[in-house]
C-alpha cells in the first residue's frame, strides 16, 4: 500500500464525523454504507444534546467536551442548525445534579401541569441528525473524500493480523487503516477476523406528530413523556421498544404517544400522527463507547457507541487524530475496546 488510503465504514452521524475530520490531511479518505448518509439508527435519533453536569464514567472527559466540540463545528459549518433550546426534566427522568429551576411556566408556558421544580439545562441542544450527517459527508467531499453509498461492506480483508481493506458488495477497496463506524454492523465484521465485540442492537421508537407550531419551547423529559418540536409544528417524541412487530403495532404505539403529548400540553387536541420507526442504537455491554485499535491488530479502527449523537463531533475530531498522528488522546482512555479482554 503506498497511497495510505483510509476507508470509513458506516455513513451515520460518527462515520460522517470521522470522514470531516480526516479528509484534507493528504491521506486519501473513502466513506462507504450499505444505504445514504444517515439512513439508519441515526434517522430515528431524538438528537438531544447535552453534557453531565458530573460523571465518573469512564467516557466522562469524551462527554464533557461534547458541547462544545459541536459549537466549534457550528463555527466552521454555519449551515449545522443546532437549537440550543435547553432541556427540562422532572419526576426522576435524570437522577443526575443539576441546576434547578421553580420557574418551569416561563419555559413551557403551554405546558398543563407544570412541576413546581424541574432539572433546567440551558446549555442543551437538538438538532436534525440526518441533515447535519449531509452536510458533514458534503465538507468531506469538498476536501477531497469519496462518498460510496449502495455499498454493503461483507467482511475484512486480512492476513497475519494486518487488516488491508474491504469486501464489499461492489469490490474490495484497498486500504491502509479500515474505520468501523456501521454501528451493530461492526460486530459482524470484527468477528470476521475474530475480534468481539460486545455491542448489542437497543432498540427505541421515535414517533413523530403534527401539531400546532409553538407548543414546546425547550427540549421536555419526563419517565412518561420526551418531546421537542420543530419550528414547522412537528413533534419529535421517542419511547421506549416494546416489541412491535409491523405498522399495526408501530401505528398504536403512536397513537398512545400522541395522546400522553395532547394531554400534557395546551393547544395539542388536535395533534397527528405522522410516522413512527425503531431505531436499532449500538449499545456496547457496559453502556460505555468503544473507540480506538483493537489490539493484535493493525490497520483497523473501531468506533461504536451509544449516545452516538452527543458524541459525534469529539469522537470523530479525537478519533481522527489518533488516526492520522497515531498519538492516543487521552479523552479516549477509557473508551478501548481491550477493556473487554
Amino acid at each position: 500500500m503506498t497511497d495510505r488510503s483510509i476507508v470509513v465504514v458506516g455513513a451515520g452521524i460518527v462515520g460522517a464525523s470521522l470522514a470531516y475530520h480526516l479528509a484534507g490531511r493528504g491521506r486519501p479518505v473513502t466513506l462507504i454504507d450499505a444505504g445514504l448518509p444517515g439512513s439508519g439508527a441515526t434517522r430515528a435519533s431524538f438528537a438531544w444534546i447535552g453534557r453531565p453536569a458530573v460523571s465518573d464514567l469512564p467516557s466522562a472527559p469524551l462527554r464533557y467536551l461534547a458541547l462544545d466540540e459541536y459549537r466549534r463545528l457550528e463555527t466552521e459549518l454555519p449551515e449545522m442548525s443546532i437549537r440550543w433550546s435547553g432541556s427540562i426534566s422532572w419526576d426522576g427522568f435524570d437522577e443526575a445534579p443539576g441546576p434547578r429551576t421553580n420557574d418551569v411556566e416561563a419555559l413551557e408556558p403551554h405546558l398543563l401541569s407544570p412541576p413546581a421544580v424541574a432539572v433546567h439545562r440551558p446549555e442543551d441542544a437538538a438538532f436534525d441528525p440526518v441533515a447535519a450527517t449531509d452536510l458533514l459527508v458534503g465538507a468531506a467531499r469538498k476536501r477531497g473524500a469519496r462518498l460510496l453509498t449502495g455499498v454493503l461492506a461483507t467482511a475484512l480483508d486480512h492476513q497475519a493480523g494486518t487488516v488491508s481493506g474491504v469486501q464489499t458488495t461492489a469490490g474490495v477497496v484497498p486500504a491502509e487503516t479500515v474505520v468501523l463506524a456501521a454501528g451493530t454492523g461492526t460486530v459482524a465484521l470484527c468477528s470476521g477476523i475474530g475480534i468481539t465485540l460486545p455491542v448489542e442492537p437497543s432498540p427505541a421508537v421515535l414517533v413523530r406528530l403534527r401539531a400546532a407550531p409553538g407548543l414546546v419551547r425547550t427540549i421536555v423529559a419526563t419517565p412518561s413523556l420526551e418531546a421537542r418540536q420543530l419550528d414547522d409544528g412537528t413533534i419529535l417524541a421517542p419511547t421506549a421498544y416494546s416489541g412491535e412487530t409491523d405498522q399495526a403495532a408501530l401505528l398504536g404505539t403512536s397513537r398512545r404517544v400522541r395522546d400522553r403529548f395532547a394531554a400534557s400540553f395546551a393547544g395539542a387536541g388536535g395533534t397527528e400522527v405522522v410516522s413512527a420507526e425503531i431505531g436499532w442504537r449500538p449499545m456496547p455491554a457496559d453502556g460505555e463507547p468503544v473507540i480506538g485499535r483493537p489490539a493484535g491488530t493493525r490497520g483497523l479502527y473501531v468506533s461504536v457507541m451509544h449516545s452516538a449523537i452527543t458524541l459525534a463531533a469529539a469522537a470523530g475530531r479525537l478519533g481522527a487524530s489518533e488516526i492520522l498522528t497515531g498519538l492516543p488522546a487521552l479523552e479516549l482512555a477509557g473508551c478501548r475496546p481491550d477493556r473487554f479482554h
